[in-house]
């Protein structure tokens, strides 16, 4: 694991002092961007990892370097938007670790940009199956899990854009928004099962997703965020951070909400 994301990542603000230690962590999307630097923060509070993603060599090249530093890391290919994969890695799990203490659902595509009238059906399907129907899938799963051990904690990523509405993007909007309703129900659910459930919104962060939409240039990121009340982009170890509080005890009364991690673009 590169020692600078690990000293920035055990330098996080809040005091958790490896509060995660002998926990199994699961994390969808694992391979790069929020992912990944969530992998990071993960690790350095002690918890070994699940790191699932299409890319698989981004992936295991990740699990590589964690296992190198200090926790153990398990790499396993998986599609969310295909339930028998998804059932598989929850197996997979088990079988590695035992258990399976907490889930970051973070895997998702931006789909292709266009007005509404003009976004496809296969744009449409795909965003959805992956960014929504996948979270379903990997949290319906993970659930039994913990309902079976008695608790756990899960977090699944939505944006801004489940807050908002954005133009050219009715696919990606519309799976964000499923997201924050998904949370809500599921976490109702489970309220008193000792299962908490929330959901993260992160604004604008430099991830490989922010690139493909940019076009990596730096006068198009700094487009995106000229009404950025903190007057630039999210780092991804920002939302690592407060993905982090709410696997940590720390969050212990916290469920069924969204924490918004975006600059203040929200507050406008």
């Amino acid at each position: 694991m590169r020692p600078t994301e690990i000293r920035r990542a055990e330098k996080s603000p809040y005091k958790l002092e490896r509060s995660l230690e002998g926990k199994v962590a699961l994390i969808t999307g694992a391979a790069s961007g929020i992912g990944r630097a969530t992998a990071y923060a993960l690790a350095a509070h002690g918890a070994d990892l699940v790191l699932a993603d299409v890319q698989s060599a981004q992936g295991e090249a990740l699990a590589h370097e964690i296992r190198e530093h200090r926790s153990a890391a398990q790499f396993i290919s998986c599609d969310v938007s295909n339930p028998e994969e998804v059932q598989q890695l929850i197996r997979s799990t088990l079988r590695i670790f035992d258990h399976l203490d907490f889930a970051f659902n973070n895997a998702g595509i931006e789909g292709a940009n266009a007005p509404t009238a003009e976004c496809t059906n296969q744009n449409w399907q795909q965003t959805l199956n992956v960014n929504l129907s996948g979270i379903f899938y990997c949290m319906r799963e993970e659930i039994l899990v913990m309902l079976k051990q008695g608790g756990g904690q899960i977090v699944n990523c939505s944006s801004i854009a489940g807050l908002r509405g954005f133009r050219g993007m009715p696919a990606y909007t519309a799976s964000k928004h499923g997201i924050l309703g998904l949370t809500r129900s599921a976490a109702l659910d489970y309220a008193d099962q000792n299962i908490r459930i929330n959901a993260i919104c992160p604004g604008v962060i430099r991830t490989p997703m922010v690139d493909r939409l940019t076009g990596g240039s730096d006068i198009e990121l700094q487009n995106l965020t000229r009404d950025e009340p903190m007057g630039r982009a999210g780092e991804a170890r920002e939302i690592a951070d407060a993905v982090l509080w709410l696997a940590s005890p720390l969050a212990s009364f916290v469920t069924g909400t969204e924490i918004i991690v975006d600059g203040g673009w929200c507050a406008k």
